[in-house]
């Protein structure tokens, strides 16, 4: 997964928070855009683990591994698929989860763990903007009505 030395030759590094002098004027993103090459290389930190905790410690299960792999190779659209295979929502849970995942992460164990919050986010976004990520309301409706405990991604999903 990811470059076999990449978590070796690359620190951790999350995206710089805009200043707040200027974020309180605006609702823009709380973060900086990534460039190309600091995506590749954090998703290129991602170890080929053999077992990866980062599994276990996300709530949705997603397959982590293998979308940073996506990632790091530059396929977009299939790295978008495998998070959709796991995820309703990637566009909620990359900017509001608490990320057990990075504490589960392997890699953490004696470094700082892969950015997987930040990379999941970068991951809707591209989705969003490419069209792979589209509206998939029921097929048929039953009329019926529900209640929805809690306002977390569970009950919105």
């Amino acid at each position: 997964m990811g470059k076999p030395t990449g978590f070796i030759e690359f620190n951790r590094e999350p995206p710089d928070r805009r200043d707040p002098r200027s974020r309180i004027h605006d609702y823009d993103e709380f973060y900086e855009t990534w460039s190309e090459q600091a995506i590749q290389e954090q998703s290129g930190r991602c170890m080929d683990c053999a077992v990866p905790f980062c599994h276990t410690g996300c709530p949705l299960g997603n397959v982590i591994p293998e979308f940073n792999h996506q990632v790091y190779l530059g396929n977009w659209e299939k790295a978008t698929e495998v998070l959709l295979s796991t995820n309703n929502f990637p566009e909620f849970t990359g900017r509001i989860c608490p990320a057990p995942c990075e504490a589960a992460c392997v890699l953490s164990i004696n470094n700082d763990p892969v950015t997987i919050e930040y990379i999941e986010k970068e991951i809707a976004e591209r989705g969003y903007e490419n069209g792979w990520i589209k509206p998939q309301p029921p097929s048929e409706r039953t009329g019926k009505k529900i209640a929805v405990v809690g306002s977390g991604p569970s009950g919105l999903a």
